[in-house]
């Protein structure tokens, strides 16, 4: 193995970071990488199976596979050079002139013999050790996933890093929010060249100034006065926009399948779920904001009175809080009822809206019941589903690629609400930063079919909310 001394850096791989990204090796630009003997034998032994984790591992060997395919001894110790075929806009050849190496001899380097801990990750950190030592004048770095890992890198002052590419945004915070409050002066620097007119009982504003280069389709503008005004950005180009007033959905006699909006959050979130011209919604929330309610109350209205939706179907990520409760009896439906409690808490609640005796609240359970399904996640793949309101619970818990298959499972008449909490992630390796709902909220953001609302305030109880604030 031959590594040349330059201004390129070295990066180890540690095997998380390939069960995660597939494509991950062609992700350091011109820098080289160094894949240990023992990552190898660790994805070996993870190629079996079902999971995303198992197709990730196939892929990583299919790329390796494409790599290695012509080459002899002396072009492996060489260093393989790291190309592959982009099918993107522009298509062809894309060259990296990094190189890829792999581990062809034995690398010793003597760890402190009560460091604890598993035998794979210390003869990662021993092959690192020993290649610093080897190339004094290359800057060699671990990239790896695991937390802990790093912490233990960190401890035998070895240069370790989180693998950054998979994610979406630098910082939470930076996240579109879909909302946005506007200047106080807000009518006097714009209203001199407004328009306004009524169309099908909507109002609507064309406004023209330098900030309307910085709003997106769908978002919706409010002025945090008296006055209440919110509208909704229905196009914008360039410094131009079309506002169309939004919906009051607070009062009683417009509620939606007896649900108001108990905030401006809220109100926002219904007149995006209720508007037929967008295809997709991403609700953000804690718990207790009403994420859930909204999406099932909008739904219910859309397919039972507008008729809008054949029927509507809710999944979610089967992610347990605590100890698995293992292998479920029954079919799809009773498999995932565990999982679907916040479904059914909900269901109940506006069921009970429904009817004044015990009679009218079960038969309107069972007629909402008969118009929505529960499907598992698992059996996703290769369906297609015609005029549905999908509902994706939980979808912080999903990657960027599950959120890719469930999105492009829409055909014509679907639309999608995928609701989540990025402070409840329970899927290893995944940050709120590389979590698929963080991807296509800021994916989306720029498409006029879709809309986006994070809702701040908890509606659940004052109980929950104290516990929400201080615990």
């Amino acid at each position: 193995m031959n590594i040349h001394s330059s201004t390129k850096k070295l990066f180890v791989l540690d095997t998380n970071v390939l069960m995660h990204d597939p494509a991950s090796i062609f992700r350091f630009q011109e820098h080289n990488i160094f894949i240990p003997m023992v990552v190898l034998e660790e994805l070996d032994h993870a190629k079996k199976g079902l999971s995303d984790v198992s197709r990730n591992v196939r892929q990583v060997s299919r790329f390796m596979d494409e790599l290695i395919r012509d080459a002899d001894q002396h072009t492996i110790n060489e260093g393989l050079p790291l190309s592959r075929i982009e099918h993107g806009p522009a298509g062809g050849n894309v060259e990296s002139p990094g190189r890829l190496y792999f581990q062809t001899r034995q690398l010793k380097h003597l760890l402190p013999e009560d460091l604890p801990g598993q035998i794979a990750d210390n003869s990662i950190l021993s092959i690192v050790l020993a290649l610093s030592k080897e190339y004094p004048d290359v800057n060699v770095i671990l990239v790896s996933k695991d937390i802990n890992m790093r912490i233990k890198a960190a401890a035998l002052q070895i240069n370790a890093e989180d693998y950054h590419n998979d994610q979406t945004i630098e910082d939470i915070d930076l996240l579109y929010s879909g909302a946005m409050a506007l200047e106080a002066d807000f009518w006097e620097e714009h209203g001199g060249k407004m328009e306004s007119w009524q169309q099908n009982n909507q109002t609507f504003y064309r406004i023209h100034g330098p900030h309307v280069a910085d709003w997106y389709p769908n978002q919706f503008l409010y002025l945090d006065d008296e006055s209440g005004f919110e509208a909704i950005v229905k196009t914008c180009d360039g410094e131009t926009a079309v506002l169309q007033l939004a919906r009051d959905f607070r009062t009683k006699h417009q509620s939606v399948w007896g649900v108001s909006a108990k905030n401006r959050e809220q109100n926002f979130a219904l007149n995006a779920l209720l508007d037929p011209d967008v295809d997709f919604v991403t609700l953000l929330g804690t718990a207790g904001t009403g994420k859930t309610l909204l999406a099932l109350a909008a739904g219910l209205s859309l397919t039972m009175e507008h008729k809008a939706f054949l029927e509507i179907i809710m999944t979610r990520e089967t992610m347990p809080v605590g100890e698995d409760i293992g292998f479920l009896p029954g079919s799809e439906e009773e498999k995932m009822a565990p999982w679907m409690g916040a479904l059914m808490d909900n269901l109940e609640l506006l069921g009970s809206r429904s009817g004044s005796t015990d009679w009218e609240q079960g038969a309107s359970h069972n007629m909402m019941m008969n118009r929505v399904k529960i499907r598992s996640l698992n059996f996703m793949r290769g369906r297609t589903f015609l005029n549905r309101y999908l509902i994706i619970d939980e979808a912080q818990n999903l990657t960027p690629k599950q959120m890719k298959t469930l999105i492009t499972r829409a055909g014509p008449g679907t639309k999608i609400i995928c609701i989540g909490n990025l402070s409840q992630i329970d899927t290893p390796y995944l940050t709120a930063t590389s979590s698929g709902l963080t991807y296509v909220v800021d994916r989306f953001k720029n498409w006029e079919n879709s809309a986006h609302i994070t809702l701040r305030r908890g509606e659940r109880s004052r109980l929950a909310d104290f516990a929400s604030d201080n615990l």
